[in-house]
C-alpha cells in the first residue's frame, strides 16, 4: 500500500497556495453555506452539482479535501466515494460524507465505500470546519510518516512497515484504507496498551471532542475483518468494555 505524495503547491511568490476544497452537493443552500464560512477561513473553494461532475473536477483540480453528499443526481455520493478511491489520482483523497441525521446505514455505508469521516445534517459551520482541519492534519501526517527510514512494527505475526506502509498477517498482504491503517498504527505503536475512545478519535481522526459518533467501532471491525478472517488464528483487538480497545498478541 504506497502513499502517493502530491508535493505542496504554491503562488507565483513561492508562498503556500491556499487549501482547496470541493463541495459535492445539488442542494444549493448547502453549497453557498459552506461556501461563505471556508471562503472566510481562508480555502478556495470549488462545486459539483451531480456526482460525474464531482469526479471529473476530483482528479483534473486535485482538491486537499472532499465534502461529499450522499444524495446526488445521477450517481449518489457512496458509489462516487467508490470510484475515487479505485482511481489512483484521488484515491488519498480525504473526503468527509454529509448523510442524513436518521440514516444509520447511509453512515456506515460510506465508511465502507472509503470516506474518512462523515457529519450528520442539519449541521453547524463549526462542526465542519473542524472536521476538515482534522481530516487535513491526518493526512499531512500520514504523508510526513511515508517516507524514508521507519520503522517495521510486530505484534504477533502481523507486521507493519512505516516506510512502505505496508501491513502482513504472516505472509499475507493486508489492503487498508488510509484511515484503517492509521487506527492499525496508533495500535501497534501502544501494544498491550487499553486505549479509550477519546484517545483514538484525537489520534486518528484529529477530534478533541467526543461528539455523537460511533466511527470508532465501525472501523475496528473493519480491521478485525481484515486482519483477523482466519478463524484458527489468535485475536489481536481485543475490546475492553466500556474503556476502549488494546492490540495485543497471545
Amino acid at each position: 500500500m504506497n502513499q502517493r505524495e502530491r508535493p505542496e503547491k504554491s503562488d507565483q511568490q513561492g508562498a503556500p497556495r491556499q487549501q482547496r476544497l470541493l463541495i459535492v452537493d445539488d442542494e444549493q443552500s448547502i453549497v453557498d453555506f459552506i461556501r461563505l464560512g471556508m471562503r472566510y477561513e481562508g480555502f478556495q473553494v470549488d462545486q459539483a452539482g451531480d456526482g460525474y461532475i464531482a469526479l471529473d473536477m476530483a482528479q483534473r483540480l486535485q482538491p486537499d479535501v472532499i465534502v461529499l453528499d450522499v444524495m446526488l443526481p445521477t450517481m449518489d455520493g457512496i458509489e462516487v466515494c467508490r470510484r475515487l478511491r479505485i482511481n489512483e489520482a484521488t484515491a488519498n483523497i480525504p473526503i468527509l460524507m454529509l448523510t442524513a441525521k436518521d440514516d444509520i446505514q447511509d453512515r456506515v455505508t460510506g465508511l465502507e465505500s472509503g470516506a474518512d469521516d462523515y457529519l450528520t445534517k442539519p449541521f453547524s459551520f463549526e462542526e465542519l470546519l473542524a472536521r476538515v482541519r482534522a481530516l487535513l492534519r491526518r493526512h499531512q501526517r500520514m504523508v510526513a510518516a511515508g517516507g524514508p527510514g521507519g520503522r517495521i512494527l510486530r505484534v504477533a505475526d502481523l507486521t507493519l512497515d512505516e516506510a512502505a506502509r505496508e501491513v502482513k498477517r504472516g505472509d499475507r498482504l493486508i489492503e487498508l484504507t488510509n484511515t484503517e491503517y492509521n487506527l492499525l498504527h496508533l495500535f501497534m505503536t501502544h501494544p498491550r496498551q487499553v486505549l479509550d475512545r477519546q484517545t483514538i478519535l484525537n489520534r486518528v481522526w484529529g477530534y478533541d471532542f467526543m461528539g455523537e459518533t460511533n466511527i470508532i467501532e465501525v472501523y475496528v471491525r473493519y480491521l478485525r475483518e481484515k486482519i483477523e478472517d482466519d478463524p484458527s488464528a489468535p485475536k489481536l483487538i481485543q475490546t475492553v468494555r466500556s474503556v476502549g480497545y488494546v492490540l495485543k498478541g497471545q
